[in-house]
């Protein structure tokens, strides 16, 4: 069943300019995460993703970004950041006790929907 996060989210942040959604990210899980989460070498282009007159990220981690947004988005909007945070650095069962910094790394985007969405409603860990 679509949730806020595969319908209304996705719509949001596909609209957004991709460095307002390397900003939203680099302030809320910093550059350091950031460039984990997209597959990027250098700590520093996250921040450099997120200035008006930054560089572009290239298709695969501006996919990264997006997913990672909507994701972020709807943790700290129904939780709160410092739960959206921990989320995104713990091991989660639903993801086989990776952490969703890695599986949107790896491109396993189905797989982090399901995630967030079963944290969100509440289901008890599998």
């Amino acid at each position: 069943m679509p949730t806020a996060v595969t319908t209304g989210q996705h719509a949001r942040t596909a609209r957004m300019d991709v460095h307002e959604v390397a900003a939203v990210l680099v302030q809320g899980l910093g550059p350091t995460l950031v460039a984990a989460m997209t597959g990027s070498k250098d700590r520093k282009l996250p921040s450099k993703w997120a200035k008006p007159d930054g560089p572009r990220p290239s298709a695969d981690f501006t996919r990264r970004l997006q997913l990672g947004h909507r994701v972020w988005v709807a943790l700290s909007e129904s939780e709160s950041e410092h739960v959206a945070r921990q989320w995104f650095l713990g091991g989660n069962p639903v993801l086989h006790e990776d952490t969703p910094i890695t599986a949107i790394r790896e491109d396993r985007g189905s797989e982090v929907i399901e995630a967030v969405e079963s944290f969100l409603r509440g289901d008890p860990d599998v």
